[in-house]
């Protein structure tokens, strides 16, 4: 199961306070109590709350209608390219959980959306990377094509280090990561995961913390394989079995499983 990322604003101490206890709620799963606290009433706002409750969709496969309305809540609000892109981008998310999660295809909607966000935002911009890692999702596990998967997370691997968005670095870790390990590239692989986990355990992203060791333990052989999934069967427990497709990762006996959160 593959996931997205957002900004990871309020990860650090001279962040806006309110940004740091949005942060602190949907790093563990609290993704409605972190919407909640954001003012609706500007475009920026607007668009916040809908990527966090599109994130909820991802993790829970729960609250589409939430979701939909606090999308188009943001598509409403926003007034310059950079916004309405971002809105698309949002728009091209859920779209592309629907259809990964089986609630309904909408695929030609997500790549219509995503290439509508591509036209908007500007390449040097800041919201580039996250576009680049979505587009690299619909292509590896939608599109089932790997080689522009790869290409696309290389170029929001790229953008995320200019910008240092270290959330989505690991993602982007992760997922190159995958794509390693199901062409043989052990090492490679097992690299990738553990940076992957290394930011998600310096961040406190603990809903992301699970994923990544699940995802290492598929790098590594006994008996560290099982001491990552029973971490990460201990995490996936505490946060009432979130995100949702892990479980069928950490069933044993565990196997490789499409990239993931």
């Amino acid at each position: 199961m593959a996931y997205t990322a957002m900004s990871g604003t309020g990860t650090t101490s001279g962040d806006d306070p309110l940004q740091t206890a949005v942060w602190r709620l949907r790093s563990r799963a609290c993704w409605t109590d972190a919407a909640a606290l954001i003012p609706p009433d500007s475009a920026a706002g607007a668009i916040q709350r809908a990527s966090l409750l599109v994130e909820r969709c991802l993790y829970t496969e729960q609250g589409w209608q939430d979701a939909e309305d606090a999308l188009r809540t943001a598509e409403a609000l926003a007034h310059d390219d950079e916004e309405r892109g971002a809105a698309a981008c949002e728009r091209g998310q859920l779209a592309y959980a629907a259809t990964l999660h089986g609630v309904r295809d909408r695929v030609d909607e997500a790549r219509a959306a995503l290439g509508r966000a591509a036209a908007l935002i500007p390449p040097d911009a800041a919201g580039r990377a996250l576009l680049d890692f979505r587009r690299g999702l619909l292509a590896e596990n939608l599109s089932r094509s790997p080689q522009a998967a790869r290409a696309a997370y290389r170029r929001a691997h790229a953008a995320a280090t200019a910008h240092s968005d270290s959330l989505l670095l690991s993602f982007t870790w992760r997922h190159l990561a995958g794509l390693a390990l199901r062409d043989g590239e052990v090492a490679e692989a097992r690299h990738g995961f553990a940076e992957s986990l290394r930011i998600r355990e310096e961040l406190g992203y603990l809903v992301g913390t699970a994923p990544a060791l699940a995802s290492l333990a598929d790098a590594e052989v006994d008996p560290e394989a099982s001491r990552l999934r029973e971490e990460a069967r201990r995490l996936f427990r505490l946060l009432g079995g979130v995100p949702t497709w892990l479980a069928r990762q950490l069933t044993p006996p565990a196997t490789p499983s499409p990239s993931g959160v």
